[in-house]
């Protein structure tokens, strides 16, 4: 069972269809704007402040309007405002669906219930396996540590999907970019994808257009990417007085040959794209 983000839920069981799913996406995307762009139309911030922010939100673990109070480029009422605002915006997909007459809400209603026991089957699926892996600590802390940080900085959400359990689960990965940190307990942790989900991870990471971002950027972007969940994953899941040193990223190691010697790999969903999170030592 591989949960999926409501709208493909319902694509793939022929609830609506492609053009339904990108209307509703990007009357949600309109509903939904970031901190900074709330805080850039009203004057409070420029762009080259609000990139600021954001770049510190890539190293630090913290909220947007913290980070924005502690460089003195908002106040507290400030940012109040900008989050209530932001709140008083925000519509839900399910919601979208029914203001554009797509569904009624007996319909949503059903199909959410549906939704949410797939997406149930799936985490309690991953759950089994990693409590029972030597990783699964690790694992567990790199998972948690991508549904935190992604929304942050890639503007979007990350979902469990499915164990990936062989290497023809790994056919669409292109692309592996990891690092790995030598210690008592060494350990690897990687991001593989597809170019094209990997080029579009490049341009929200580096907040960039398409036309800006070519192969080797992207590719540099997923590197870097996976520096920042390293950095996480060594906090929040090796004890605090180990010593480590870490390599810089590298794409020279296929996600098959990482699965190969053992690590636990779980398929992502992000609106981005798919990717696997790999684990090993």
């Amino acid at each position: 069972m591989a949960a999926k983000f409501l709208g493909q839920f319902l694509l793939e069981k022929g609830a609506i269809t492609r053009e339904q799913l990108l209307a509703a996406l990007d009357a949600q995307q309109a509903s939904n704007p970031l901190l900074g762009e709330l805080a850039e139309q009203r004057g409070l911030l420029t762009a080259t402040q609000a990139r600021r922010i954001n770049e510190r939100q890539r190293a630090e673990d913290r909220r947007f309007g913290d980070i924005a109070v502690e460089m003195g480029l908002l106040d507290a009422a400030q940012v109040d405002a900008l989050v209530a605002a932001q709140k008083a915006q925000r519509k839900l997909f399910g919601e979208i669906l029914i203001e554009q007459g797509t569904l009624t809400r007996d319909e949503l209603e059903a199909e959410l219930a549906a939704h949410q026991a797939d997406r149930d089957d799936a985490i309690r699926a991953v759950e089994l396996h990693t409590a029972g892996h030597a990783l699964g600590d690790v694992a567990g802390a790199a998972i948690e540590t991508c549904a935190r940080l992604f929304p942050r900085i890639l503007g979007t959400p990350a979902m469990v999907s499915k164990l990936v359990e062989s290497a023809a689960d790994l056919d669409d990965c292109d692309v592996t970019a990891h690092v790995r940190i030598e210690s008592e307990r060494p350990l690897v942790v990687a991001l593989a994808c597809g170019r094209e989900t990997m080029r579009r991870i490049g341009c929200a990471f580096l907040s960039i257009g398409p036309g800006e971002c070519d192969a080797e950027l992207a590719l540099d972007a997923l590197g870097e990417l996976v520096n920042v969940l390293m950095g996480y994953v060594v906090r929040d899941a090796l004890p605090a007085d180990a010593s480590y040193r870490a390599a810089p990223p590298s794409s020279l190691l296929p996600a098959t040959q990482l699965l190969a010697d053992g690590a636990l790999a779980v398929a992502l969903h992000s609106k981005l794209g798919p990717f696997v999170l790999l684990v090993g030592r």
